[in-house]
């Protein structure tokens, strides 16, 4: 049974080749939906592998590692591709903000610390949420220089040692952000099942959670470093 629980990660890969192939047919709401898909197996695998001991059983096999792969492919490559092939971004600067993102996102995932296990535990800079800002550009229609911006600043932050709230385990405010997120969650769902329309004010109103994510983040930071 402990394989099952990394069979279960590992289908996280998938779900990122089911994106690609929807981004490359123009079908972006089916590449979000199963992006969102992947967050949900990110978000449950670990549970699944301490409740099957999988360290127990098969201490030779690292899921660790096999989760951050997948999570580089969903959290990152993928929704890099969407933004470039949806015509977020200048067609001349694609590559080049991509390629910025990859970079900056690929040295973060290597960083040894960039889940500190402590008492309290947070992310250490900008923790590569790349898939809801890929979402967010696709609902908002920003312009594309602006856009280009938002993923450079953004890739900067990557190597900011600032402390970002990791929601289902930073003990601070635990109870508040987990509502919010849960609420976030709702309304996100709200929006892309609304996809291609984008009236009304669930966009406006989900941009709660992650503004209150920024300041929270940054409030811990300043708490636990100053």
């Amino acid at each position: 049974m402990a394989w099952f629980a990394h069979i279960y990660t590992a289908f996280g890969a998938v779900l990122a080749l089911y994106a690609t192939l929807a981004v490359f047919q123009g079908a972006f709401k089916s590449a979000i939906v199963a992006l969102v898909a992947a967050v949900f197996v990110d978000a449950t695998d670990g549970w699944l592998a301490r409740a099957l001991r999988v360290k127990d059983v098969l201490p030779g096999f690292d899921g660790a590692r096999l989760d951050d792969i997948v999570d580089y492919l969903t959290y990152t490559f993928v929704p890099v591709l969407l933004i470039i092939e949806a015509g977020l971004l200048p067609e001349e600067w694609g590559i080049w903000v991509g390629g910025a993102v990859l970079l900056a996102s690929a040295y973060g995932f290597a960083q040894a610390e960039a889940k500190i296990k402590t008492t309290d535990h947070f992310f250490t800079g900008f923790p590569s949420y790349w898939n809801i800002v890929a979402m967010y550009m696709y609902v908002l229609r920003l312009s594309p220089v602006v856009n280009a911006v938002v993923l450079l600043v953004f890739a900067v932050l990557v190597f900011v040692p600032i402390r970002y709230v990791y929601p289902s385990r930073t003990v601070a405010l635990r109870v508040p952000t987990l509502i919010l997120a849960s609420a976030w969650g709702v309304l996100g769902a709200v929006i892309i099942w609304r996809l291609p329309a984008t009236d009304g004010p669930w966009t406006m109103l989900s941009l709660v959670f992650p503004v209150y994510y920024g300041v929270v983040s940054l409030w811990l930071h300043g708490r636990d470093t100053g």
